[in-house]
């Protein structure tokens, strides 16, 4: 039996494992739990990737794996999220507001588009177009964690901010913007210069706004990439 060919998948199981653990953690309102987990599902979906490359275990039922567990950890987790907050705004709303928080729903749905478009473009193999969900989570979980406790104090103004803001980076998912990946092949600056400004930047945000550096973090890597695709 060869043990080698299983690591990949098996460090997947992780990550869907932990994406599991956000959608509880963001029902219960434990917020700072489900951007651990998410965060830790990112990892172990950097690391399935890097060690099919470094073992040379790629397999199809691999590839398809890997988008069922980032439909859960990316999609899936950051919608329950919103769906938790959208649901505490509501609370003042009445009846009016009870039906608000599934809209938080349009993530995992576009969240699925955008991972079965990955699937079948071939233009994505070194970049990608539209943004990744794997930063889409992350940007809504640094949001959740440091945003949450506002739900309640304007609900109206932050169901709609809330809400727009979700339509908007849903539509990124499948968006045509080029977006450079974090995969480096080499350390030189040339060539790396958006990584190491990413890199840069988000040392600086989070070290200056904590978790909600984060989604900083990943509004810098969308800008980042439309500047480039402008020049």
């Amino acid at each position: 039996m060869n043990i080698r060919k299983h690591i990949p998948n098996t460090i997947t199981c992780m990550s869907l494992l932990s994406g599991c653990v956000a959608c509880i953690m963001a029902l219960q309102g434990n917020m700072l739990w489900a951007t651990i987990w998410i965060i830790l599902a990112a990892v172990f979906d950097f690391c399935d990737g890097f060690a099919a490359r470094l073992l040379k275990a790629y397999s199809p039922m691999g590839k398809e794996f890997d988008s069922l567990s980032d439909m859960v950890s990316f999609g899936v987790a950051p919608g329950m999220i919103v769906f938790w907050m959208l649901s505490q705004a509501g609370l003042s709303l009445g009846e009016a507001g009870r039906y608000i928080p599934y809209l938080g729903f349009v993530i995992p749905v576009f969240s699925g588009l955008r991972l079965a478009k990955f699937n079948i473009d071939e233009r994505q193999t070194t970049s990608f177009i539209g943004m990744p969900v794997p930063a889409h989570a992350l940007f809504w979980a640094s949001v959740g964690c440091s945003l949450a406790p506002l739900s309640q104090a304007n609900s109206v103004l932050f169901i709609v901010v809330t809400v727009v803001v979700a339509f908007i980076t849903s539509l990124l998912l499948v968006s045509e913007i080029p977006m450079f990946s974090l995969k480096i092949k080499s350390y030189g600056w040339k060539g790396n210069e958006r990584r190491y400004i990413l890199l840069i930047g988000g040392v600086a945000f989070i070290a200056l706004f904590d978790m909600l550096g984060i989604a900083g973090t990943i509004l810098l890597y969308i800008l980042l990439s439309i500047f480039n695709k402008r020049q």
